[in-house]
């Protein structure tokens, strides 16, 4: 363990073993952070949160405090992330409120860069990336592997699929299906993430029948309820339509077209 003479940590704070804390940092009470954790010089952490493993948090993050919310009423609500995260400069991540769970709650193997802003009760995955001044307002959804360009505003209770990508100034109003590419303003499908399918993986065969799904989804001109029924005639067997399917499925604020 080796924490800055300048850092202050709360007695009531529990650091493990392994965890770098530079100077000028503020550790307050009730939060918990895992071994390899290094935690650069100017930041703020309040609680009660919980910092997972190997984490690397850079200058001037302001992690674990109140939610943004004018129902906010001190209530101990929390903050949890996971592990080997990359959070960059000046982020925000702010704790959950009653209205749901009471916690905010991010993934692992996340890069989280600069400006970042997570508001209160946000669900963020794993192998995310969040781009510098990405701005998540309460209740928003993120799957894994999705992807937010630079200066993307996300709206209340929006839920982003995996694998989609959010291009750069996106303002996001409705849900984003997974594999989908949305950008301009407003914004707009604009096909398929091939690139971010491929560098996870894919074959040319699962692209092709991604393709095909962002096809009658998007391309055809059909009602959403008779897109929705055609995709789930492909669902059967196929991971990567059913997970479509099922996002279509829980969608709360219909999905962007």
């Amino acid at each position: 363990m080796s924490i800055h003479a300048q850092a202050v940590v709360d007695p009531r704070a529990q650091v493990d073993v392994g965890v770098e804390i530079g100077p000028f940092t503020w550790i307050g009470p009730d939060v918990q952070i895992g071994k390899g954790t290094k935690i650069a010089n100017n930041v703020s952490i309040g609680g009660p949160t919980t910092i997972g493993q190997d984490n690397d948090i850079f200058s001037q993050a302001a992690i674990g405090g109140a939610p943004q919310d004018v129902s906010y009423r001190g209530e101990p609500t929390r903050l949890e992330i996971g592990d080997r995260n990359e959070i960059r400069e000046f982020v925000t991540f702010n704790r959950g409120t009653l209205k749901q769970s009471g916690v905010t709650r991010i993934g692992s193997d996340n890069l989280i860069m600069a400006y970042v802003h997570i508001a209160h009760d946000c669900i963020v995955g794993n192998h995310t990336i969040l781009a510098n001044n990405t701005t998540l307002a309460g209740h928003v959804i993120v799957d894994d592997y999705a992807t937010c360009g630079g200066l993307a505003a996300v709206h209340q209770f929006c839920h982003l699929g995996s694998y989609c990508y959010i291009g750069n100034g996106g303002a996001v109003l409705r849900d984003v299906p997974p594999y989908v590419i949305m950008s301009d303003y407003p914004i707009r499908p604009r096909g398929i993430n091939k690139v971010g399918l491929q560098r996870h993986g894919f074959s040319a065969e699962r692209i092709k029948l991604v393709r095909q799904a962002y096809r009658i989804l998007y391309r055809q001109d059909l009602a959403l309820d008779e897109a929705r029924s055609r995709l789930a005639s492909l669902a059967p067997g196929n991971a990567d339509i059913a997970l479509l399917v099922d996002f279509l499925a829980d969608s709360k604020r219909s999905i962007s077209r």
